[in-house]
């Protein structure tokens, strides 16, 4: 039976409190890393106010829930896509619910595969997994916390092959007056400093960042080069949220200062790990890391 929403107006609530397998890349019983709550619900895009607020409709009423997206989504906020937001933590919250993912689409709406729990029990039209077709489309991560989540996740399962020998990660960690997104230690190691970032475009099959002019960006880049002419080392942490795109690049069409500290920051010893995110309304698994792409002579 087709679990397929006739419109994403119309899409009801996605009951995930049982992550489907589907989503994990290595095991069939493993959930990803971040699996989304219960009871997320899958909406269509209306409008997007003042960048932190986005309207939805849903069930055929208006749903003004938030988006902690500073950037432009360039590409993502369609008219008619279906989103997947997720549940406030805080149920006194005036929003509430937070945009986790967008569709965008091949075809209209995502392919949904309902599998029955066990105990046979659903919300009244909800669906489970949320495993869809590649060649329809694909969910693109845009809540801006998630690649500092998955850092400490990843560090915590270790699966962060730049990360081995670690054994401390503080998030949110002072230096100077500035404040970075994680700092490892061990014993033996030199501090490791990493900030973060969530990538949502790709331009001539490269996962590009940012999606606007970053001065912010810009400063990171610059408080990394300083760390690592300190003696200890630096990173940055890309976290691209779509499955599409071969390789990583700065968005110097965008953006061209922080293209060209990119590159600085690179050939200065400051390292760079692209990793593809595995996104699904189960939750977003860590995949494989991307090769950056060189400079332009």
């Amino acid at each position: 039976m087709s679990s397929e929403p006739k419109n994403a107006a119309h899409a009801a609530a996605v009951d995930l409190s049982q992550p489907s397998c589907a989503a994990a890349p290595n095991s069939a019983s493993t959930a990803p890393l971040l699996p989304l709550p219960p009871h997320c619900i899958v909406a269509a895009f209306v409008a997007r106010r003042k960048r932190f607020s986005v309207l939805l409709q849903h069930q055929g009423a208006d749903l003004w829930v938030h988006s902690n997206n500073s950037g432009s989504m360039l590409g993502l906020c369609l008219p008619g896509a279906p989103v997947l937001a997720s549940p406030a933590s805080n149920p006194d919250r005036k929003l509430k619910y937070t945009q986790e993912c967008v569709w965008l689409a091949r075809r209209a709406v995502p392919e949904l595969v309902e599998n029955a729990h066990e105990s046979g029990s659903y919300e009244s039209g909800a669906h489970e997994s949320g495993v869809h077709s590649p060649a329809s489309g694909f969910w693109v991560g845009v809540n801006t916390s998630t690649p500092n989540r998955m850092l400490e996740a990843a560090f915590h399962a270790r699966r962060l092959l730049f990360a081995q020998g670690y054994t401390t990660l503080v998030r949110e960690a002072k230096r100077g007056q500035s404040r970075l997104d994680g700092l490892l230690t061990a014993p033996d190691l030199p501090p490791l400093w990493v900030e973060c970032k969530n990538v949502t475009m790709v331009e001539d099959n490269a996962a590009c960042f940012p999606d606007a002019a970053s001065e912010r960006g810009q400063k990171h880049l610059r408080e990394l080069v300083d760390i690592v002419a300190c003696g200890e080392r630096a990173a940055m942490f890309y976290l691209v949220q779509r499955p599409d795109g071969e390789c990583f690049a700065p968005a110097d069409f965008i953006d061209p200062a922080y293209a060209a500290l990119f590159y600085e920051a690179l050939s200065a010893g400051v390292e760079m790990y692209p990793f593809r995110a595995l996104v699904s309304p189960a939750g977003i698994d860590l995949g494989p890391m991307l090769p950056v792409r060189p400079q332009h002579p």
